[in-house]
């Protein structure tokens, strides 16, 4: 059995389109995040192979995706399936979980 373990003070900084976060545990079909996005530091609408699912830690955000445009906080989640072109808006510094599979070899 293969797998990973990530203890905090060895996890992997990153940063994508401004974005600083930290590459959890990796594994063959997914990818855990911990993203740490910056009030006025908005994500503009991109899309990824990868289907995306969240939990907002902390902060406020505004996502879009499809027809769905929504103002997130603490104890939200979401599902993005892939390829599916979103945006962030960030309201409020804070927190986000991401979940990503398959792995975004970018944020390698």
């Amino acid at each position: 059995m293969d797998g990973s373990i990530v203890k905090a003070a060895d996890a992997e900084q990153n940063e994508f389109q401004g974005v600083n976060f930290d590459v959890l545990a990796v594994g063959e079909e997914s990818m855990v995040t911990k993203m740490h996005f910056e009030k006025g530091n908005d994500v503009p609408p991109h899309s990824h192979e990868s289907e995306q699912s969240g939990y907002v830690v902390s902060g406020r955000y505004r996502l879009r995706f499809g027809d769905r445009d929504e103002i997130l906080e603490t104890g939200d989640s979401y599902s993005i399936p892939g390829g599916v072109e979103h945006s962030y808006g960030v309201l409020e510094s804070g927190t986000v979980i991401d979940v990503f599979s398959p792995p975004r070899e970018e944020y390698r």
